[in-house]
């Protein structure tokens, strides 16, 4: 017999509308289960699609769009350099004891499934408004030793909980976008003007209602979609590997002595802040590499060892192989957008259907859209940014609103694309098709929560 449809109606328990978006989340995670490809092929697909789009919509010779494609396939290994260090420090930040101990001893405070899907979800949007990289890692390894000590809990849920709490990086003081305007020498100040300061962006009040809006309701919302338990994925906590802290015996070796010799760290980790003291003593501002060095004087700092801090790093560079392979190929799609022309004819497209007050909102959109081919923050600006910062000047838009815009749709766009999630299957030893089912209900939440803000400020 078919079932009935379910009719939601205001004086009807919350139990029955929980119902219908556990239903739609097992409709996601089922079609994403079956069509969606590794992240590697579909980055492939995704340059085969741009050849299309630049041959179709902007006319442009297909030896020429293989031209671009190969010139811009190098034009970002600074900057995948410095994303790659964000997740590496990061990691080795997140795996230290002081920071290991802290999350061991949160996991401790929760005994049930939907609590730990609570304290996932928070403890990556609270880490990935500090740094998007400590971020994407802590709230993984929060799921995991939760995962250890609560049996009953679907784990591809878990891990996508923290993924879609790490989405709150967007609004946060690593979000590269509204960090790289406001950092001096950009390559946007002579066009923008000057600098935009971060309290016209991440700042900004509404923002940080978004944060304070988002922190609250995605735990609530990932509680409510976790599967009936006969549907529960568990996880034999036996088959991970853990890091532990250095126990063997000391080497009667000097080099082996050198290696354990926690004032080579504490003394490096002195000289480090001393540099950072300067730096924003003398007026440097936060950008990404100042993020990379107070990540990685902390991690020395916290692992109390060079060869410690060594291991932890050794094992962060395991979780972005598929990062590294990807950038290339999204460079080339980058430089196949920019030099045919593509940007600009969105451009022209956007200023001709926005006004002073919307072109944010169609910024955001088309941010979304573009992250697809260009899923990071700086090299997506890169595209975007000349012709968004040429159009709000030809509007006579709030430039700082519309970088935000660009920011919060790039950010909104990661929860659908699953570029970022390569260093979380790694640890978490899931595959893409297995996690991204449960993150298409939260991202829909967040879009409209951006959507409104955008609207409304």
């Amino acid at each position: 017999m078919d079932k009935e449809p379910i009719l939601l109606h205001a004086d009807e328990p919350i139990s029955v509308r929980v119902n219908v978006l556990q239903r739609i989340t097992e409709f996601f995670a089922a079609l994403m289960g079956r069509y969606l490809p590794d992240p590697f092929v579909l980055v492939i697909l995704l340059t085969f699609l741009m050849l299309v789009l630049g041959v179709t919509v902007v006319h442009q010779g297909l030896p020429t769009m293989i031209g671009d494609w190969s010139t811009g396939f190098w034009d970002f290994l600074e900057f995948s350099m410095q994303v790659a260090l964000v997740v590496v420090t990061g990691y080795a930040l997140a795996v230290s004891r002081p920071v290991a101990k802290s999350l061991d001893w949160v996991a401790t405070k929760f005994h049930g499934p939907r609590g730990a899907i609570v304290c996932t979800t928070v403890v990556a949007g609270v880490a990935s408004y500090i740094s998007w990289g400590f971020g994407l890692i802590a709230g993984t390894l929060m799921a995991q030793q939760l995962a250890k000590r609560i049996r009953g809990i679907h784990y591809p849920l878990l891990i996508a909980s923290a993924y879609s709490g790490w989405v709150i990086y967007g609004l946060g003081i690593s979000a590269t976008i509204p960090i790289t305007i406001a950092t001096a020498g950009n390559p946007f100040a002579t066009s923008i003007g000057g600098l935009i300061s971060l309290k016209h962006t991440i700042f900004l009040p509404a923002v940080l209602v978004d944060v304070v809006i988002l922190l609250v309701t995605l735990p609530i919302l990932n509680m409510w979609i976790h599967p009936h338990p006969s549907h529960v994925i568990d996880v034999n906590p036996e088959t991970w590997q853990t890091n532990h802290p250095d126990t063997s015996e000391t080497s009667r070796t000097p080099a082996q002595k050198l290696e354990r010799m926690w004032l080579l760290n504490v003394l490096i980790a002195l000289m480090g802040g001393s540099y950072l003291v300067y730096h924003f003593y003398s007026g440097g501002s936060l950008d990404i590499n100042t993020l990379n060095a107070i990540f990685l004087f902390l991690g020395l700092l916290f692992h109390g060892t060079p060869t410690a801090y060594v291991r932890a790093v050794g094992n962060g560079v395991k979780s972005i192989g598929g990062i590294v392979l990807q950038f290339p190929f999204y460079a080339g799609i980058m430089g196949m957008m920019k030099r045919s022309g593509l940007a600009v004819a969105i451009s022209k497209w956007m200023v001709g259907i926005s006004t002073v007050h919307t072109l944010p909102f169609y910024g955001f959109l088309s941010s979304f859209l573009i992250n697809f081919f260009a899923p990071s923050s700086g090299g997506h600006w890169a595209i975007q940014g000349p012709f968004m910062i040429q159009a709000a000047k030809q509007l006579g838009a709030n430039l700082a609103k519309t970088s935000m815009a660009v920011q919060m749709g790039c950010s909104w766009n990661d929860l659908v694309q699953p570029f970022w999630l390569v260093p979380i299957l790694t640890l978490a030893r899931l595959n893409v098709r297995q996690i991204m089912g449960y993150t298409i209900v939260p991202f829909l939440w967040v879009g409209v929560v951006y959507a409104v803000t955008i609207l409304l400020w």
